[in-house]
């Protein structure tokens, strides 16, 4: 085991030089030295004298020692490892995509370095460097870790994180790929040339620059806030377990790790400030690179070993736990059969929240669009959208399976009827939310890469970790996860965030606490059993109907304000007319009478209101067009 991870840790780091290789190649423009692939201007070795050439040859070299390193590994874990799937997996998984690497290296060259394929080749290499850092970890640690583990909170904090940090080395792969046009478009860090909020142009091609740079600047401040606030989170919970607290497991090591990599995101910062003042100057563009790289990889790592140093901290509570008591906690009973474990992992998304999530996405494509959007935009983009709902329904599942096993609507969903095991859910998860952004982000686009990112991170960080179980407002202030969709279809096709989507964001916003607080005045009970401050439970139902019918007059002036704004026709007018005004006549009733019958009247009605208020907007965009 110590060859495999010493070998894991080899191919780990030369994975991180060439990224840095990489990083030097794109600063000096020596992409092209050599302008043919394998070879370099027809030979195996480039002319002397040509530094570009060799610079581009060297990055060249430094990427088959990589390829050898994989290959060796994969072989290993074959012959010495094979029982441990969760080694020979991800090792021959690498090679995979060593083999994929080259293929887009390849087109790089073949397509003169067109930026989408720079990105991609670089996502690809980030990709390849987490992997091999987790080979490198789980060979660290015991051959079966424990089925559960201690609690996952700070380590689903750290997977946000690490996902944030991707999400920022490739917004700024694609203001380096746009050319110093995007990286100097504002010359003045960091301002944007003298305002706080940057003014943008009306040509299209120059605001299309505008907003890749303030988009990329916008996510690296965002980013840098998640990392400190998980680095402060990890400190704090060190700090608790060094004065007698619950011991963090792995909290020295994993704060030392995302300690540094808060630390190199300060420098990073300033490098980043230096790339606009020496108008890029090479040693700048390389080293902002390579630093993002080096923060990558820590942040992956303390990710790593915090997962694996719960799962062994789970077992040796378990083992502890069996030898005093003849009858240890169940952890899971799985469903029979295949189609019961699949339908078990299927409920965890919750399919049913998906489908009205998915609603309001496609409208917002059909307005940006003017028509009908490519098909092969809907398509990838509901499923991302699909997959990305699901990832935080599972990690939302796994928060709050304490909770649901305390209420009758949900103690028959699958954690806490133990039909899955409530790591196998994280996971399962994690990987939907890789997935997810993976297929926003290479099928889509960046922007609606993370505004799927910042939803999911929303609604399991801020909603599920902070709100739900703190405060009344939890579903007002949580709401924005579930309003996020049509903006998110809306930059689908367009690219950038208008307007029109920013108000339908605003009408689901305020839609969201009517709709739900009708349903939590029938279920106040459970919700008052398990603890969980709805409002119905803290301010009873008579102040709950007030907010109710107040929140859904907002939402019904919002629809006119979108009206007028997005230049709707007389379809939507009148349609929105009328379905607000039904809203508006069941808010009140149910303010009047409080029951329980006219809440879920409420909730079933709000359902069809959204579904036809946004299908309505299809439905004018077409008769716009035949007029």
């Amino acid at each position: 085991m110590i060859t495999f991870r010493r070998l894991a840790l080899i191919s780990a780091a030369t994975t991180y030089l060439l990224v840095v290789i990489g990083a030097i190649v794109r600063s000096t423009g020596s992409g092209m030295g050599c302008p043919d692939w394998p070879t370099c201007h027809g030979a195996w070795l480039p002319p002397l004298g040509d530094t570009a050439a060799w610079i581009e040859w060297t990055h060249r070299g430094v990427a088959v020692v990589v390829g050898l390193l994989v290959l060796a590994l994969a072989a290993l874990a074959v012959a010495r490892h094979r029982s441990q799937l969760s080694m020979v997996v991800p090792s021959v998984g690498a090679l995979v995509l060593v083999i994929f690497q080259a293929y887009l290296g390849k087109i790089t060259v073949d397509t003169n370095n067109a930026g989408e394929w720079v990105t991609a080749h670089l996502a690809a290499a980030l990709a390849l460097l987490a992997l091999l850092t987790f080979i490198a970890v789980r060979a660290s640690y015991p051959s079966s870790p424990a089925a559960r583990g201690a609690s996952q909170r700070l380590t689903l904090l750290a997977a946000l994180t690490a996902a944030g940090v991707y999400a920022l080395m490739l917004f700024g792969s694609q203001v380096t790929a746009a050319g110093p046009g995007a990286s100097l478009i504002f010359a003045d860090w960091p301002l944007f040339n003298g305002q706080l909020l940057p003014t943008f142009s009306s040509d299209p091609r120059i605001a299309s620059l505008q907003m890749t740079h303030f988009l990329h600047r916008i996510v690296a401040a965002l980013v840098g806030l998640l990392l400190l606030g998980v680095t402060v989170a990890f400190w704090r919970a060190v700090r608790a377990a060094r004065r007698g607290g619950p011991a963090v497991p792995g909290g020295e090591a994993v704060l030392a790790l995302f300690g540094t990599a808060a630390a190199l995101y300060g420098v990073q910062v300033i490098v980043g400030a230096l790339q606009i003042t020496t108008q890029l100057a090479a040693w700048a563009v390389a080293l902002h690179l390579a630093l993002g790289a080096a923060i990558w990889a820590l942040v992956v790592g303390g990710l790593f070993v915090g997962y694996f140093e719960a799962r062994t901290a789970g077992a040796a509570t378990d083992a502890s736990a069996g030898a005093s008591d003849p009858e240890p906690d169940r952890q899971s009973n799985p469903s029979s059969g295949l189609r019961g474990r699949v339908g078990a992992y299927v409920a965890l998304t919750k399919p049913r929240i998906i489908e009205l999530l998915l609603v309001t996405t496609v409208p917002a494509m059909f307005l940006a669009a003017h028509g009908l959007p490519r098909l092969d935009l809907i398509l990838w983009t509901l499923l991302g959208g699909t997959l990305a709902a699901g990832a935080a329904n599972a990690i939302n599942n796994y928060i709050d399976r304490d909770i649901d096993l305390l209420m009758t609507r949900t103690r028959r969903r699958p954690l806490p009827a133990h039909e899955v095991n409530p790591e196998d859910a994280l996971v399962f998860g994690l990987v939907l939310g890789v997935v997810a952004f993976a297929v926003m982000a290479f099928l889509v686009n960046l922007i609606a890469a993370f505004l799927t990112l910042v939803a999911m991170a929303f609604y399991v960080v801020i909603y599920t970790m902070l709100l739900k179980r703190s405060t009344p407002q939890n579903i007002v202030l949580g709401g924005a996860a579930g309003a996020l969709p049509p903006v998110i279809g809306w930059s689908a096709v367009t690219g950038d965030i208008g307007l029109p989507a920013l108000l339908l964001f605003a009408i689901v916003f305020y839609w969201t606490p009517p709709h739900f607080w009708a349903l939590s005045m029938r279920l106040r009970r459970d919700y008052a059993t398990a603890n969980v401050p709805m409002m119905p439970v803290t301010h009873g139902v008579p102040e709950t109907t007030r907010h109710i019918v107040l929140y859904s007059v907002l939402m019904v002036c919002l629809t006119l304000v979108f009206f007028a704004v997005a230049r709707m026709g007389l379809v939507f007018l009148a349609g929105a007319l009328v379905l607000g005004g039904l809203f508006l006549l069941q808010a009140v009733l149910m303010w009047r009478d409080g029951t329980d019958v006219r809440a879920v009247r409420l909730y079933r009605y709000s359902i069809s209101y959204l579904t036809a208020l946004f299908g309505l907007i299809i439905l004018d965009v077409f008769v716009f067009i035949a007029v």
